[in-house]
Parts: structure tokens; C-alpha cells; sequence
């Protein structure tokens, strides 16, 4: 998940100030993300998905009936 972010943040034609202002991310913490990998929390990923067009799916595991 985080590197289709990163791709997309980079891919989009906006700057990264662009968008931590438009989306409230604090410009160093969306930095961070693209340059050196660090995470975002959901909430942040949230903000990103919505400002690229993007939806976050949870795609669920297998789970294992009670013994």
C-alpha cells in the first residue's frame, strides 16, 4: 500500500508542499514518506487516498475455525 502512495504522490503533478497543504499532512512527515519510506498513519493515508482519487481496500485473510 505504501508504495502505489508514494508512486502516486509522485506521479500526480503536484509538488509534496502541495499537497501536505491541501490535505493537512505536515509537509516534513509527507517528505519522510516519499524519500525515505517511513509510514503514515491511516488517518494520513486516508487524506492521501481522497486527495488522489484513490480508495483503500482491506483485502482480508483466511480465518480458521475455533478448535
Amino acid at each position: 500500500m505504501s508504495e502505489t502512495l508514494r508512486t502516486a504522490v509522485e506521479t500526480c503533478g503536484q509538488t509534496r508542499y502541495r499537497i501536505a497543504q491541501e490535505t493537512g499532512i505536515n509537509e516534513s512527515t509527507m517528505s519522510r514518506f516519499v524519500a525515505s519510506g517511513r509510514g503514515l498513519s491511516m488517518d494520513n493515508c486516508d487524506r492521501l487516498c481522497v486527495y488522489l482519487g484513490l480508495e483503500l481496500k482491506v483485502k482480508r485473510g483466511k480465518t480458521r475455525k475455533g478448535r
